[in-house]
């Protein structure tokens, strides 16, 4: 599995970008072609391709993404009104860059999950 990715390059701040958050374990930025207002992509500082990759270690990791997409949804002014948290994994559920990320999205009515 490649361990350079845009992802890693954005947290080393090799790609320049707008950081919403960073610290130790996580940082957050703004999605690069966004599908709603507020379009956040949370990632953990370290490689984990997929959740399937994700193990008892991760666990800080994985419960700081949720902590900080509530940060993130209160400075945007969308934890009221309503945000949703996506996390796919593998090609079926649409990963494009295989570095586990959570998505922020909000800002206005985001309609059902799914659509046929």
């Amino acid at each position: 599995m490649k361990k350079d990715n845009i992802f890693m390059n954005i947290i080393q701040k090799k790609v320049k970008t707008d950081i919403l958050y960073q610290d130790e374990l996580v940082t957050a930025f703004y999605d690069l072609s966004p599908k709603a207002p507020v379009h956040v992509l949370i990632v953990p500082n370290i490689l984990i391709p997929t959740v399937n990759h994700a193990t008892t270690h991760d666990e800080m990791i994985l419960g700081r993404l949720f902590i900080v997409a509530a940060k993130i949804a209160e400075k945007k002014n969308i934890h009221s009104s309503g945000y949703r948290l996506i996390v796919n994994c593998n090609d079926h559920a649409g990963q494009e860059i295989y570095h586990l990320h959570m998505h922020l999205l909000g800002g206005e009515p985001l309609g059902p999950l799914l659509q046929k």
